[in-house]
């Protein structure tokens, strides 16, 4: 599945103005591609990942998702859209407390109508594949910041989604943790042939992913493109 931005623009009220969070966006993630998007609080990184899982809609521009134009959706469309095709890894995992690593699973499944021994069958599958297996039965407090993490990975899955969208995904997390997890994340990407999208601000990871674009005043950039910043001329006399 391919996931195409075109000339995308997004704007939010601030007063009397219009604060531009996106403008004339251009991206295109293909299959199996792991794609980190980088840039300073505010260049607006969250609003690309907003409009592109369908949370919100742009004022102009197309997004595409495996041909079809989710701008042109109704919101029973862009619901369903999210449900069956997009999987969101967060910057916290947000696990239920009283649900083990499993149920968390298959309350997925459950809320998309999937049988319940089958739903079993693939939440079991997708732990073995994190590296959870023997901790299916476990809650959040039994499980480490990591392996917390690993099951909202897991989760995000279940649905067998064309689709990751991840927000800061090692945020919390330290070193050797962060690199278990991204190295996960691109594994699966490759492996399931999903198109992943991946916001961080932890550029030690970079090398990880297929490529890398940055975000700078809501637009975006081969990295290795980033205009300069702009000058800033200081009045010694205010010193």
């Amino acid at each position: 599945m391919t996931l195409t931005l075109t000339d995308v623009r997004l704007t939010y009220p601030d007063g009397d103005r219009r604060l531009v969070a996106l403008d004339a966006v251009n991206l295109r993630i293909a299959p199996a591609e792991l794609v980190a998007v980088t840039g300073p609080s505010g260049s607006g990184k969250s609003s690309l990942l907003a409009v592109a899982g369908a949370l919100t809609t742009p004022e102009s521009g197309t997004v595409r998702i495996e041909g079809n134009d989710v701008t042109s959706l109704d919101q029973n469309g862009r619901d369903r859209l999210r449900r069956e095709r997009i999987g969101f890894v967060f910057q916290q995992a947000n696990l239920l407390a009283s649900l083990t690593a499993l149920d968390q699973l298959l309350l997925v499944a459950h809320l998309s109508g999937t049988p319940r021994r089958r739903a079993e069958a693939r939440g079991r599958g997708l732990l073995d594949r994190v590296g959870l297996g023997g901790k299916a039965d476990k809650r959040p407090h039994q499980l480490s910041g990591g392996e917390r993490q690993r099951v909202g990975v897991a989760r995000a899955l279940m649905r067998r989604p064309a689709l990751l969208l991840v927000d800061e995904p090692t945020s919390a997390l330290d070193h050797d943790r962060g690199e278990v997890v991204l190295r996960l994340l691109r594994d699966i990407t490759h492996e399931q042939q999903v198109a992943t999208v991946m916001v961080t601000h932890d550029l030690q990871y970079l090398h990880l992913a297929d490529r890398t674009v940055t975000m700078r005043d809501g637009r975006v950039y081969p990295t290795a493109d980033i205009p300069p910043s702009p000058v800033v001329v200081q009045d010694r006399a205010r010193r």
